[in-house]
């Protein structure tokens, strides 16, 4: 089949929760899990596409589309982060997956956090991706955005109220598995991005604006390993360095590259050698894997 290299997804029902939208790739018999964590603002396909051959020839890969993003679940619920760590492992659950590797990039590093915190049976290790431990540094910078970004959240409520549709009779419309590969990619993200429920994304920029792991990450005890994007604006790297701190232990491997790493062809290769390298049994302590 042609088109892009993307897994076809489907539509999954996850008990009490509503129904997601997940891609997979099945990897070699018995290999270990991972499941991609996506950014705000992305999708599973959007944010992890040049990774599922690279990852896919060593692992089995599940990348969800969290909720309020693309074809993710769908809540009149206010967003919160903690609710999509506990759909994370409510998949693993439907899937039958006993424990993964949570890889996360940007909010999805947030996820991948709490997902270890509250689920910690269920967490292999953890790849921690142009994130860090905080988003708005210093608590007055930190109230003054989250107060202007629930305003935004609050008003595109309402604007969804006037006009509410019922989410689970739509859902129902629509074909459980993607059935035809997307073929040019501009084209295919912006539909992608199209799906979001601008609601469900302001709340979850509040939410990620809000974050603040400092306190408990320092008790992560899992094969961890950090990804760094130097030039990264979105993130700064100072911030990201605060994980190097809270997680001792981890691999970090280093790049001179901005937020949209993800999006580049060499990101694939460089995921695989981080989530190698958190599969292996014995790791060496925090080797610096710089590239250009």
């Amino acid at each position: 089949m042609g088109g892009l290299p993307i897994p076809l997804g489907r539509r999954l029902d996850l008990p009490g929760r509503g129904t997601t939208f997940v891609r997979e790739v099945a990897g070699p018999p018995g290999a270990p899990v991972v499941v991609l964590l996506h950014g705000l603002g992305a999708s599973g396909g959007l944010n992890w596409f040049q990774t599922f051959g690279p990852l896919g020839a060593h692992f089995r890969v599940i990348a969800p589309d969290l909720r309020g993003h693309a074809r993710g679940i769908r809540s009149w619920r206010r967003f919160r982060l903690a609710d999509c760590a506990d759909d994370v492992a409510a998949l693993l659950d439907v899937l039958g997956v006993d424990q993964a590797i949570a890889v996360g990039y940007s909010m999805g590093g947030p996820v991948a956090q709490l997902l270890w915190r509250r689920h910690p049976s269920r967490v292999a290790g953890l790849v921690l991706c142009a994130t860090g431990t905080r988003f708005v540094p210093g608590v007055r910078a930190r109230l003054a955005f989250v107060t202007a970004i629930t305003a935004l959240a609050s008003t595109t409520r309402l604007g969804q109220l006037a006009t509410r549709v019922p989410i689970t009779q739509l859902q129902r419309r629509l074909p459980a598995v993607a059935r035809t590969r997307p073929n040019d990619l501009r084209t295919w993200a912006r539909a992608e991005m199209r799906r979001h429920d601008p609601r469900m994304v302001a709340e979850a920029l509040a939410a990620v604006s809000n974050y603040d792991a400092e306190r408990w990450l320092t008790e992560v005890e899992v094969p961890t390993a950090i990804m760094l994007t130097r030039e990264d604006t979105a993130i700064p790297y100072a911030e990201q360095r605060r994980l190097v701190a809270a997680i001792p232990d981890a691999s970090v491997h280093e790049f001179d590259e901005g937020h949209i790493f993800c999006a580049k062809r060499s990101f694939g290769p460089a995921l695989l050698r981080a989530c190698r390298d958190v599969a292996r049994p014995t790791r060496p302590t925090r080797p610096a894997h710089r590239s250009s």
